[in-house]
């Protein structure tokens, strides 16, 4: 019991920790924003042919190498790791993801914000890969789901740091959670596997870019 405790309190700790640091990039990137405007729009009309041209040939040569080969491999834990290469690419075309929810690949410049963000409808599968490169759990169901499973796993994203959640028609199971190049199945909000993914993939060792921000991205 007191290992639980522990365990839980420094869980506790490290979103809250995550949560302020979150906070303080929110602040310096409003400063950043605001005094580099002038310097952004004078490039961008000095080199705008450039810059489109450039955006145009990156996302038309990227989004054709998008469908990553691979397969799960399933730990003794339940969750399935991805094994094979997952692209990074940033690409402004649609991607053919080999698993649903995709676990990772090329994606869209934009992340969808993640700080707790509940989404009701779903969401760009590309914007929410981006999320996961930024070290986001994706907590996602389908109308399988009970209703009240679907309410408490709210309740629990909107109180954690570097999680999303949104409906994902057609997926393999009516509860999902998905981080960069892992997934599992969990049997509803109570399931003990909740927190154990939590506590293991939020900002966790998969992240690719860890401290990227999961806020001043897109919203729905």
């Amino acid at each position: 019991m007191g290992s639980a405790k522990k365990s839980s309190a420094a869980r506790t700790a490290r979103i809250e920790e995550m949560r302020r640091a979150e906070q303080a990039r929110e602040r310096r990137n409003r400063i950043l924003v605001i005094a580099a405007s002038l310097v952004v729009v004078a490039g961008l009309v000095a080199g705008g042919v450039v810059l489109v041209r450039s955006q145009s040939d990156g996302a038309d040569g990227a989004a054709g190498d998008a469908k990553a080969a691979g397969r799960f491999v399933t730990d003794k834990d339940g969750v399935r790791k991805w094994e094979g290469e997952l692209g990074r690419n940033h690409v402004t075309k649609s991607v053919e993801y080999p698993v649903a929810p995709p676990v990772g690949g090329d994606h869209n410049p934009a992340w969808m914000n993640c700080n707790g963000d509940v989404y009701t409808d779903e969401i760009n599968n590309t914007n929410a890969v981006h999320s996961l490169e930024h070290g986001a759990v994706w907590v996602t169901y389908d109308e399988r789901a009970d209703e009240a499973d679907v309410d408490a796993l709210a309740a629990k994203v909107k109180k954690t740091p570097y999680t999303l959640m949104s409906p994902v028609d057609g997926q393999k199971d009516p509860i999902m959670l998905t981080a960069w190049g892992h997934q599992r199945t969990v049997t509803g909000a109570d399931d003990p596997a909740v927190d154990a993914f939590l506590e293991k993939f939020v900002q966790g060792e998969q992240t690719p870019e860890p401290g990227a921000a999961c806020t001043n991205g897109l919203s729905k």
